[in-house]
């Protein structure tokens, strides 16, 4: 049943440099689970979660400010399209014309291009009565225009974020539609660590995935490999750390893992994609989505350049991500689930993060 005591709150965050207003939203279930975003990005800017003892800490890694956000940084906390991942020599064609996206990652596109949807300015606004009943939601929409970073298509976005409050999950709901054939690829680029501190790697973690992703030295998939007998099987709790080191080529390119599983999963609806736990502080999260695939990054690029929120040096492993999306390079491998969207077609995607404890 409903939580009385749940709740929306807004505050000024910051002025971006024409003078409009970046206001950050607070949802409050009631229940011990507060998630805070802003106009920019749609950035996750902290979750808090009660731990074993109920105890609350943020468990995503944040900047301090909006001139922070503003700046350079990995991606955190925020919304990633138009193409979530890696596209290769940031080229692709569709329907027999090719188009050239920036490259912003060595000779590859990451994310979007430059300006991507992680750095665009989103309408937010709270949803009256939640998304569905015993919710709390506030909905972003961005329009991204026919050509914006090389992509073809005028493409119309919404994306909700709604908190239960009968129990802890925060859901985000994805919504597109295009005038004209174009890809897209959406995800959410969090970096969770459910200690609040510190680093992740004696976070265990599952993954229900028997094949994963092998890359080349850009990180482009080239095909699918088994998990079994590699580092890369998460099909049993691991712990991340121990692993991430072993004498493998695949962590060596990568510095870690930064690889894309593919789910062992039913074709629709809501299915694992990965459950983190936390034993010091009980935390556990699990991960349910609609998508046919987990890119997991351990943080491995955190170089200690940045600091977080509360001034600690965000160094390599002090956050890891869990992007349920669809395969890197698809638009370039036609053994991949295809991302083209037409415009008689609508994407829609869903991903369910559910937060508990360890008995």
């Amino acid at each position: 049943m409903n939580n009385n005591s749940s709740n929306i709150t807004t505050r000024e965050f910051g002025r971006m440099t024409d003078g409009r207003i970046v206001a950050e939203y607070t949802l409050d279930n009631g229940l011990g689970l507060r998630l805070s975003a802003i106009n920019h990005g749609g950035i996750v800017t902290a979750l808090h979660v009660p731990d074993r003892h109920g105890r609350s800490g943020n468990i995503v890694l944040g900047l301090p400010s909006l001139a922070d956000y503003l700046g350079p940084h990995p991606h955190l906390g925020t919304i990633v399209g138009r193409y979530a991942n890696r596209i290769a020599g940031g080229r692709f064609t569709l329907d027999g014309v090719a188009h050239q996206l920036p490259l912003n990652n060595g000779a590859n596109s990451l994310h979007g291009g430059h300006q991507g949807f992680g750095t665009r300015f989103w309408q937010i606004e709270p949803v009256p009565g939640g998304s569905a009943a015993g919710e709390i939601a506030i909905e972003l929409r961005y329009t991204s225009a026919d050509g914006e970073e090389g992509f073809p298509g005028e493409v119309q976005v919404t994306v909700r974020y709604a908190l239960s409050t009968s129990e802890n999950t925060w859901r985000i709901d994805y919504r597109a539609v295009a005038d004209r054939p174009t890809v897209l690829n959406l995800s959410h680029h969090d970096y969770f660590n459910l200690a609040g501190e510190g680093a992740v790697l004696d976070h265990r973690l599952t993954i229900p995935a028997s094949r994963y992703c092998p890359v080349d030295a850009g990180l482009i998939p080239l095909g699918l490999a088994p998990v079994a007998g590699t580092p890369f099987d998460f099909r049993a709790a691991m712990p991340i750390g121990a692993r991430i080191d072993a004498p493998h080529e695949q962590l060596r390119i990568a510095g870690g893992y930064d690889h894309n599983w593919v789910l062992d999963r039913e074709p629709a609806g809501l299915a694992l994609a990965a459950r983190l736990e936390h034993p010091p502080s009980g935390r556990v999260m699990e991960v349910h989505t609609t998508e046919p695939a987990l890119q997991f990054y351990s943080g491995n690029f955190l170089d200690g350049s940045l600091r977080g929120a509360d001034g600690e040096s965000l160094r390599r492993g002090a956050g890891l991500c869990l992007e349920t999306q669809h395969y890197p390079d698809s638009p370039n491998q036609p053994d991949f689930p295809s991302t083209v969207l037409r415009p008689d077609e609508v994407f829609s995607s869903s991903t369910l993060h559910r937060f508990g404890t360890l008995a």
